[in-house]
């Protein structure tokens, strides 16, 4: 699929069909309470769509056909190949429709027409299909025992799951729950973040087209309070898994403590380090992977490079290298494909980001910021207890720290609340090794910037994660249970005694 110019994307957005109802049981519907939101486009500032605003009474419904699903076994107990058949339909359906969902995700989201194209679209499918293969492929146990008896251990679809989206990554986050959660057999209600419901909805309507069963997908935009609450203290609701920000990843832990005790896993924050050491090779090729990691999807990223750790030997020609490598990344409008940092998803996010730039003493390079948009901005810091080196800013801000060896790099990349991702940047293969190791986070690199792909899980430490990981084979322990049958093969009744 080639890559087409910012007025024929344009034209593309002008025809699209952009879904308005809330997504239960096949079909979508109007809020029950009859209430909308404006859906935005955060480059523009304009209206793209007036959404169902769904509310606790929606929460219910969806449940109720959710289970209701669940429990007759139209999915849940559906053959493991015949799962498979529809997921993978789904994914060619989407292949089918990715221009469209390309399109659909910058207008809504304010990420780059380039980004969706390359990234966003593509990996999202490609998610969707791995998890596809592996239904048929994961197998069940049977535990040592003796001649007369048999000990079978068999993983079981959870139930009724609660995803709950951030609105960084739409599509893509939404491939990374539902293709492990429905692989699994569950049936799932999507909660959308409220600033970027369309493309969640839109796949929802592809995957009734390829087969997927009424009730076992759901999509219900609205708030947090309206929505995500109601269905994290549902009592009918098995397991939530949420990704978003630490403090609102908390409360689902508060919610399930106060209902019915339901499975949490959380993915939240990141404040991620990136360390160059004084031995790292090729800093122009060192300079591209940290303007990759801190200014891709403008910053809006949890595994995002937001802390950069620089011996004082090489850090002046290393900035000089990023300063140069940041001037080619174009600020502008999403959908023109030679744009790489779009609009900042929303106002109020906006406003966010440029509170931190206020808080900047010593800025770099950087640091305009108009109507959405934030240039890339490196920040020089004095050390690691600044608002900018301690908090998640979710926006193209680099902060730097200098240090003069290998353990106080060590130390300050530790010094976090979070431990999601690190990165370290060195040509000794023992330090690397021994630095890797060192790094409180659940994804370390070398060398690089990346989060693996998605064979490897995905999750943090401390205040980055908990209960589970997205991503890899382990994705799908998250949403399946254990359960043990044991079987006495004993023909006498003494004997079978145990």
């Amino acid at each position: 699929m080639g890559q087409l110019t910012r007025d024929e994307y344009a034209a593309i957005a002008a025809t699209l069909d952009l879904p308005t109802g809330a997504f239960i049981d096949g079909g979508y519907r109007p809020a029950i309470a009859g209430k909308t939101f404006a859906t935005l486009n955060p480059a523009t500032g304009e209206t793209l769509a007036e959404v169902a605003a769904c509310g606790a009474d929606d929460v219910d419904f969806a449940v109720v056909k959710a289970r209701e699903a669940f429990d007759d076994g139209r999915w849940s107990r559906l053959h493991p190949s015949a799962r498979k058949d529809v997921l993978i339909r789904l994914a060619k359906l989407m292949t089918r429709n990715s221009r469209e969902l390309a399109v659909m995700e910058s207008l809504d989201a304010g990420k780059t027409i380039y980004d969706c194209e390359t990234v966003d679209v593509p990996e999202t499918i490609h998610c969707l299909k791995w998890h596809a293969e592996a239904i048929d492929k994961i197998y069940d146990q049977v535990a040592p025992a003796s001649d007369d008896h048999i000990a079978m251990i068999l993983r079981e679809p959870i139930g009724v799951v609660g995803l709950v989206l951030p609105w960084n990554f739409p599509l893509l986050m939404l491939a990374w729950k539902i293709g492990p959660a429905l692989a699994a057999g569950c049936s799932v209600i999507v909660k959308p973040a409220e600033e970027t419901s369309l493309t969640a909805l839109r796949v929802a309507e592809l995957a009734h087209e390829a087969g997927l069963p009424r009730g076992v997908l759901n999509v219900l935009p609205g708030g947090g309070p309206e929505v995500g609450e109601p269905l994290g203290r549902h009592m009918d609701v098995d397991m939530v898994s949420f990704t978003g920000s630490t403090v609102t990843g908390k409360r689902f832990l508060g919610y399930s403590a106060e209902s019915n005790a339901k499975e949490i896993v959380l993915e939240m924050g990141g404040k991620n380090p990136a360390i160059v050491m004084d031995d790292a090779e090729n800093l122009d090729r060192v300079a591209a992977h940290i303007v990759q990691g801190a200014f891709w999807n403008m910053g809006e990223n949890c595994s995002a490079t937001s802390r950069l750790i620089v011996h004082r030997d090489v850090k002046e020609a290393l900035l000089a290298r990023i300063e140069a490598h940041a001037r080619e990344w174009v600020v502008g409008d999403p959908l023109d494909p030679e744009t790489r940092v779009g609009a900042l998803v929303s106002e109020a996010h906006f406003t966010k980001v440029c509170g931190y730039l206020d808080q900047a003493e010593n800025i770099v390079f950087g640091g305009k910021a108009e109507k959405g948009f934030v240039e890339p901005t490196v920040v020089a810091l004095p050390g690691n207890d600044h608002p900018l080196a301690r908090e998640e800013i979710f926006g193209p801000i680099l902060s730097v720290i200098e240090v003069s060896s290998f353990d106080e790099a060590i130390a300050v990349a530790n010094d976090t609340d979070y431990g999601l991702c690190a990165s370290l940047f060195t040509a000794n293969a023992k330090r690397a090794i021994r630095g890797a190791r060192m790094l409180r986070a659940g994804t370390v690199t070398v060398n690089s910037f990346g989060e693996g792909d998605i064979s490897t899980p995905f999750g943090g430490y401390k205040q980055s994660g908990f209960g589970g990981r997205d991503n890899g084979l382990h994705a799908h322990d998250q949403y399946t249970q254990l359960k043990t049958i044991w079987l006495d093969l004993a023909d006498d009744a003494d004997e079978a005694v145990c």
